[in-house]
């Protein structure tokens, strides 16, 4: 399994350790996304940065969509404009999300780890509370598919 995790606030005041471990995430500016594999390594800096991200399990219909629609080259390029024909391009994003929510990103260099995504559709409810307590920090389970699917 794989974690989609979101970033929700920016980096002004943050500790110089919590800057870096963002970095370390790929995910640079609010509302970037990425994928990462569920590991005790991931786990320890997700916790170290849970008052700037939100994650939750992954979904492969969700890493398809998140592939198709602003899934990216290192060059730049949009991924599904990389593949060529319908089918084609339907069975390459396919494959890569079976591959990225199995275990995260492959070592493939080509494809870019962050997906740069829109404010969600109707608004973060409060960006400075958890999740369970009615915010958009922290961990938030299976919810994080629907909040991708509103930013997309």
């Amino acid at each position: 399994m794989a974690w989609v995790v979101v970033r929700v606030r920016g980096s002004i005041h943050a500790r110089h350790d919590i800057v870096e471990t963002l970095r370390f995430l790929h995910l640079s500016r609010p509302n970037h996304a990425t994928v990462v594999p569920e590991g005790a390594s991931f786990r320890g800096m997700l916790h170290a940065v849970q008052g700037y991200v939100t994650w939750g399990e992954a979904e492969p219909e969700t890493v398809g969509l998140l592939l198709r629609e602003r899934g990216e080259t290192v060059a730049g390029q949009k991924l599904a404009a990389t593949s060529s024909g319908d089918d084609a391009a339907a069975q390459h994003l396919a494959e890569l999300a079976r591959a990225v929510t199995s275990g995260g990103f492959p070592s493939a260099p080509a494809l870019a780890p962050t997906f740069r995504l829109r404010a969600p559709k109707g608004g973060w409810k409060s960006t400075k509370r958890p999740f369970a307590l009615g915010g958009a920090l922290g961990y938030r389970g299976r919810a994080v598919n629907d909040l991708v699917r509103k930013m997309l």
